[in-house]
C-alpha cells in the first residue's frame, strides 16, 4: 500500500526531535531572546504613534480594542475620541526614550516611556516631553490596546 505524504513529512518519522525536545528548545530561544515580546509591544506603540501622525483612521482603530480608553487632562476618550483629535491636530514629529515594558501576567503588557514630540491640537501648540503609559492586552492572540495615558513632564 502507497505511503501517505503527510506520514513521510512528520518531523517523528524522519528522525528529526520530538515534540519535547522541540518545545525545551523553543524555550531555551526564548531565554536567549528574552526581548522578543517586549520589542513586539513597544513595536505595536511605535505603530499607534505613526498611525496617528499620518491620520490612518482604520490602522490606528486596528490596534485597540473596542472597550480601549485614554485618559488626558483634557478628559477621558474612547477609540472614535481619538480618532476625533487625530483629524483635529498635527504630530509633526516624536521620539520615545526610556521605554519599558513589563507583564504583569502573559496576555497584559504594560508600557512605559517620555515621548518628546512636535505639534498641534485644536490649534493649540502641544509640543514637549511627556511621560506616557500604554497597557496592551493579548485577545485571540493578537495583542490589542486597552489604556493610554500622557502627562507633559515637569523640567526639574
Amino acid at each position: 500500500a502507497p505511503t501517505s505524504v503527510r506520514a513521510n513529512a512528520s518531523p517523528i518519522a524522519n528522525g528529526s526531535p520530538t515534540f519535547s525536545k522541540l518545545t525545551k528548545e523553543r524555550k531555551k530561544n526564548r531565554a536567549r531572546h528574552p526581548g522578543a515580546k517586549e520589542t513586539a509591544v513597544a513595536d505595536l506603540e511605535k505603530s499607534a504613534w505613526e498611525a496617528y501622525k499620518n491620520k490612518q483612521g482604520d490602522a490606528f482603530r486596528k490596534l485597540l480594542a473596542k472597550d480601549y480608553c485614554g485618559a488626558y487632562a483634557e478628559g477621558i476618550k474612547n477609540v472614535d475620541g481619538e480618532i476625533a483629535d487625530m483629524e483635529k491636530g498635527e504630530l509633526r514629529e516624536y521620539s520615545f526614550a526610556d521605554t519599558k515594558v513589563v507583564f504583569p501576567s502573559p496576555d497584559a503588557a504594560v508600557m512605559t516611556y517620555k515621548v518628546s514630540m512636535q505639534g498641534t491640537s485644536a490649534g493649540q501648540d502641544v509640543s514637549g516631553t511627556y511621560n506616557a503609559a500604554s497597557v496592551y492586552v493579548q485577545r485571540d492572540g493578537k495583542w490589542l490596546g486597552v489604556f493610554h495615558t500622557e502627562v507633559k513632564a515637569q523640567q526639574p
